[in-house]
């Protein structure tokens, strides 16, 4: 069972250094770890190809963001598994060998989640991703300190984004136009959008809470103010606030079926009706820019 690792980065801070430390660690090695350095213009990559020479370093002349980059990464890689990962993130040195055992259960698996805790170690991340009622992405457990109570595996509706452990076959039969992620979300629902997408073509996801793993929730993007905290879109500037709306909305229109719309019009009427009152007493930015997105979209089409 060979193990491909992607990994996106744009160089903020040294978690990338933590991320690569954890991986060159592991009980059971990656066949591959491939970083794709989004951060156009630096020499960041140089020190990292010196001191981990094991490592295969793919630079973009711009920033891909997570899709694309991860795209990149995954049609460059070679291995049956593919764990892709926020650069944000520490492994626990048996995280490979235990999630794969999640694969094993059935042949229609497609997907792995571990359990994702916050740096404390402490308090859960997320023990899965779920489909929310108003069509959101719902990570399990979020938030909640760890009592043990999801020490038990079990089917899930996808994974996250943060640490996410695809099978190959999966993901080449579940792309779009080339795409694995879809590029146009850049950041935020891709996650969700590429699950939602596999449990339409019949994949499963499963988790396997032995698999640990420790991720800086909005390290990446987040302000240090932000870092590790809840209502994460508190700490989003407006043009990621445009992304995170117009993203769920794509999300929807691209895999919900007619009857389970019906089903959750309420719940997702009024989860709207919240979002954009947020949005008209605190971003009306957001409101140009996603206007000034949908006119490019017009003009292209």
């Amino acid at each position: 069972m060979s193990v491909s690792v992607i990994i996106v980065t744009i160089k903020k801070k040294n978690y990338l250094k933590s991320c690569l430390g954890s991986l060159l660690a592991q009980s059971k090695p990656p066949l591959e770890v491939i970083v794709i350095d989004n951060a156009p213009g630096s020499d960041y990559s140089q020190g990292i190809s010196g001191q981990y020479p094991l490592v295969r370093i793919i630079k973009n002349p711009e920033n891909l963001f997570y899709t694309g980059g991860m795209n990149k990464g995954i049609a460059s890689s070679k291995g049956e598994f593919i764990l892709c990962l926020n650069d944000d993130t520490v492994l626990d040195q048996d995280f490979i060998c235990q999630a794969l055992k999640g694969f094993s259960v059935a042949r229609n698996i497609g997907m792995v989640s571990g359990k994702i805790l916050r740096q404390d170690k402490k308090t859960l991340d997320s023990t899965g991703l779920f489909l929310s009622l108003w069509r959101t992405a719902r990570e399990r457990g979020y938030g909640q300190l760890d009592s043990g109570q999801f020490q038990k595996s079990g089917f899930v509706f996808g994974v996250s984004g943060a640490a996410a452990f695809y099978r190959r076959q999966m993901l080449e039969e579940i792309k779009e136009s080339g795409d694995y992620f879809d590029s146009r979300f850049k950041m935020f629902y891709e996650d969700l959008d590429l699950c939602w997408r596999a449990n339409n073509r019949g994949w499963r996801g499963y988790y396997i809470p032995s698999a640990l793993i420790y991720h800086v929730r909005g390290g990446s993007f987040r302000p240090d103010s932000g870092i590790d905290k809840p209502i994460g879109r508190k700490y989003l500037d407006d043009r990621l606030h445009c992304g995170l709306i117009k993203n769920r909305y794509l999300t929807i229109l691209k895999n919900e079926r007619f009857p389970g719309f019906c089903l959750c019009f309420i719940p997702i009427f009024i989860y709207d009706i919240c979002a954009w009152c947020y949005i008209l007493f605190f971003h009306r930015k957001v409101i140009k820019l996603l206007l000034v997105q949908i006119s490019n979209c017009r003009k292209q089409s």
